[in-house]
């Protein structure tokens, strides 16, 4: 007898001897005769693991919605020389090598991606670069070849003349004609985009979405909008994307909406949009009356971006969009990773009416008013997380930073080069902000899964730890709901995750918040978890109020209601910090103090890591350099998670 056998045979003796000694009912189970009722005796009313018949979302999947390659315009003529398969191969974890030859990799992989090259010129910044027959026939075109030929200072001043030329609608007729939809270099890319998500697509392990950037920036407006499908590519083919040049293409969100709605009529596939960088748009990403484009916000306009919209952008590279200081008073945490200039025309500070049209809460509580009026709260948006990297390399990672462009990809000298420069003011290049993913609560790693979380907004933004956070909203949740490690169970039972709604408060009745926080298990402690909490008054104005419900230590607010700060372990010197200060975990059931039933209101969770260094902090130390005394070296990373809104 061989030794295998051997141990088969004692397996089995061991367990006909351990049956002779279960319950009736718990012997029965191993019949397979046994019934769905003779199951329900043993355990009635429901199972006895608490992880069997499971409907609701369980893993937080990471990722973004917001990268560029090589084939996007500005990204190409910055020095971008990475594909799309590049971008999915470094995002599932593999190492590959940067545009200006750095090997690089992710300290852990994403699981999804959103490969959104500008829709604009596809083509564009490759023939350029190659200077194809149509490109040097045209006066304009030769010049930017042979600039882009030169390198250098050269090669970046005939990129920023092509982007302002393209803000200002005044790219050479033929050129746009060349790369407009219809046209074969326009085509070829986008079944280059195409090709690369088929392949890199893996249910179950890494999702790698079909969308585009549609970059609509008249005269330097930020308006930009990324195009998410949930289909494959037998879909995404049948139709091109919408771009934004004239005659062919449009600045006007009406009609991206309408290009979805007639994508989904067309194909049966489903999309969606994603706006971002509201602090570049001066003040016309959330209008509240005029829009940009002309006409006014009306029944129409609501009702599509209500639809086509469920999501905000709301921290990435070029700053982050939360809220502002002169909007947040009151919010000692509101002046984070804030550019509060122009976008490409770099116009003078802002005023509070221009930033209320720019900032994600200010946003939330214009839509409440909007509401009232039109029946339809066009500002109804989840949170979202990206990076917007132009560098095909999705790195949120402070101490793992390869910025915005090429261009400053890590060296000792990139802090000096201002990300950009006029005569009225300077982004200064240590003022990029090292933002963001996103967190998606769903049943599993597929397109269909992740899209579905997306529209029902179950996701939530951070400016780049991994922290796992729920937030949920009802009407009796209580302490006991907490005394779990799964609280999650009881948050779908009595109440709405994230992105829900609460109606009709029941008489008597005031809404009770269950939020957790996990930290990053290879980041910082936590500090506090807030809810912020906006409302339409009696006055029909809009009121915001930010409540620490719970941190970490034995702090106690003072008589200011100000909670104390966490501390600070940040070692200068050497780029690190110590998890000596701050929880590892945070969680409470809060009850809103100041609810009124009659009150439209929303509330979302803001958590906050204790103090760490920024990526400025780690290239001082790597390169020996000294930095600008206006340098940032610390900060508070935060997550930011989508709203639960009340309606009366």
């Amino acid at each position: 007898m061989t030794g295998t056998n051997s141990r088969a045979i004692t397996a089995l003796a061991v367990m006909c001897l351990a049956s002779a000694f279960l319950p009736g009912n718990a012997r029965a189970q191993i019949n397979p005769e046994v019934t769905e009722e003779d199951a329900a005796k043993l355990y009635p009313g429901k199972t006895y693991s608490p992880y069997a018949q499971r409907a609701f979302p369980s893993n937080v999947y990471w990722g973004e919605t917001h990268l560029h390659t090589g084939l996007s315009l500005d990204a190409g003529l910055f020095g971008n020389t990475l594909t799309p398969d590049d971008a999915y191969r470094f995002a599932r974890g593999e190492e590959v090598k940067s545009s200006t030859g750095l090997p690089v990799k992710l300290g852990r992989p994403l699981d999804f991606l959103v490969v959104a090259d500008h829709s604009d010129a596809m083509g564009l910044a490759l023939d350029i670069k190659k200077g194809t027959p149509n490109i040097l026939a045209d006066p304009t075109g030769k010049r930017w070849h042979e600039a882009f030929m030169k390198g250098g200072q050269e090669a970046g001043k005939a990129a920023f003349e092509l982007i302002q030329a393209f803000a200002q609608f005044k790219l050479p007729e033929k050129m746009v004609a060349d790369y407009s939809p219809g046209s074969a270099p326009f085509a070829t890319v986008w079944d280059t985009i195409v090709d690369s998500a088929e392949k890199y697509n893996e249910p179950g392990r890494f999702t790698a979405f079909i969308g585009y950037e549609w970059t609509a920036v008249p005269q330097g407006n930020n308006l930009h909008r990324n195009v998410i499908l949930r289909d494959g590519g037998d879909r995404a083919r049948q139709i091109l994307p919408l771009t934004t040049q004239p005659p062919i293409g449009t600045t006007d969100p009406l009609d991206l909406y309408h290009w979805l709605e007639n994508y989904e009529s067309k194909t049966g596939g489903q999309a969606l949009a994603i706006a971002h960088n509201g602090n570049l748009s001066n003040g016309w990403l959330f209008p509240m009356d005029k829009r940009y484009s002309g006409g006014r916000v009306n029944k129409e306009y609501v009702a599509l971006r209500a639809e086509w919209e469920p999501l905000y952008e709301v921290t990435q590279m070029k700053g982050d969009g939360e809220t502002h200081p002169a909007l947040s008073l009151n919010d000692e945490f509101a002046d984070y990773g804030t550019w509060d200039k122009g976008n490409l025309d770099l116009s003078a500070l802002k005023k509070p009416e221009m930033l209320a049209g720019e900032y994600a809460r200010e946003a939330l509580k214009n839509g409440l008013v909007l509401e009232e009026k039109f029946g339809t709260n066009p500002y109804k948006f989840g949170m979202v997380g990206a990076t917007d990297s132009h560098t095909a390399l999705a790195t949120a990672e402070e101490e793992n930073f390869f910025s915005k462009s090429v261009s400053v990809e890590p060296s000792p000298t990139r802090i000096e080069h201002p990300f950009i420069k006029s005569d009225l003011a300077a982004i200064e290049g240590d003022e990029i902000v090292g933002a963001g993913y996103q967190g998606i609560w769903a049943t599993e790693n597929t397109r269909e899964a992740l899209f579905d979380a997306m529209e029902r907004k179950e996701t939530y933004a951070t400016t780049g730890p991994r922290m796992v956070v729920r937030f949920f909203g009802g009407w009796d949740y209580t302490d006991d709901d907490l005394r779990s490690r799964a609280p999650a169970f009881r948050g779908y039972e009595k109440g709405v995750p994230m992105g829900g709604d609460l109606t009709m408060a029941p008489q008597g009745k005031v809404p009770t918040f269950m939020v957790y926080a996990l930290r990053d298990p290879i980041g910082a402690n936590l500090d506090r978890i807030q809810v912020v909490k906006g409302w339409v008054d009696d006055r029909g104005k809009t009121q915001e109020k930010v409540y620490d419900v719970a941190w970490s230590g034995d702090r106690s607010p003072g008589a200011d209601g100000k909670l104390p700060a966490v501390g600070n372990t940040v070692d200068i010197e050497a780029a690190n910090w110590t998890n000596t200060i701050g929880a590892s975990e945070l969680a409470t059931v809060w009850t809103d103090p100041d609810f009124d039933a009659d009150q439209r209101a929303f509330y979302y969770a803001r958590v906050l890591e204790i103090p760490t260094p920024r990526w400025v902090l780690y290239d001082k130390v790597r390169f020996g350099i000294e930095l600008p005394e206006r340098a940032e070296l610390i900060h508070q990373e935060r997550a930011y998670t989508s709203p639960i809104w009340y309606t009366p």
